[in-house]
């Protein structure tokens, strides 16, 4: 079948596949060059000496949120926040937390380190993701019963749930991130 048969929706996923591997790419490069890669900085921050990580995370973020917000306003987004909860946080947050204090690498890193030839991160890593995964998958129905209700609050955005417009938002976010940034910067953290 050639790519001119194709119907109009699967070419439009398609795009959309191929945009998706751009973008990631392109963040896997960023956070190479950004250093957040490497055991190193990813231990200094865990051990609260190089902020380097929580530097590049807060940039993505207000990059990230600015961008979405400018999309959703022009009309090119919509947005679907999923439904969340305190202990879809807190089991998530154990799940990340155990394995980045383990490994010192986060999914995302992961990849990057991956990309970089590093075999601790071919081997602890994804052999990590996937034991994490399956350990989740298992107990999913167990935990979607209790714990992950726990909390629940639903399909919330932060505009939400500060009932404030998404601007107002955007520029208070952005005002935090980049104060602690500078406090970063400046206390060169």
């Amino acid at each position: 079948m050639s790519a001119q048969s194709l119907p109009a929706k699967e070419k439009s996923r398609i795009s959309q596949l191929i945009q998706g591997l751009l973008i990631g790419l392109v963040f896997g490069f960023l956070l190479q060059k950004g250093g957040v890669t490497k055991y190193d900085v990813i231990a200094g921050q865990l051990l609260l000496r190089d902020f380097t990580v929580i530097k590049v995370m807060l940039s993505a973020v207000l990059v990230g949120m600015a961008g979405i917000y400018t999309m959703k306003g022009l009309g090119w987004v919509e947005l679907y926040p999923k439904s969340g909860s305190l202990g879809m946080n807190v089991i998530g947050g154990l799940i990340f937390g155990v394995g980045f204090a383990i490994l010192g690498y986060c999914p995302g890193t992961i990849a990057g380190a991956v990309g970089n030839g590093s075999m601790d991160a071919l081997v602890g890593g994804v052999a990590g993701i996937m034991a994490g995964s399956g350990l989740f998958a298992a107990l999913y129905p167990w935990l979607n019963e209790g714990v992950l209700k726990w909390g629940f609050y639903g399909k919330v955005t932060l505009p939400q749930l500060f009932k404030v417009g998404e601007r107002k938002m955007v520029l208070i976010a952005a005002a935090a991130i980049l104060v602690v940034l500078a406090v970063l910067e400046v206390a060169r953290l």
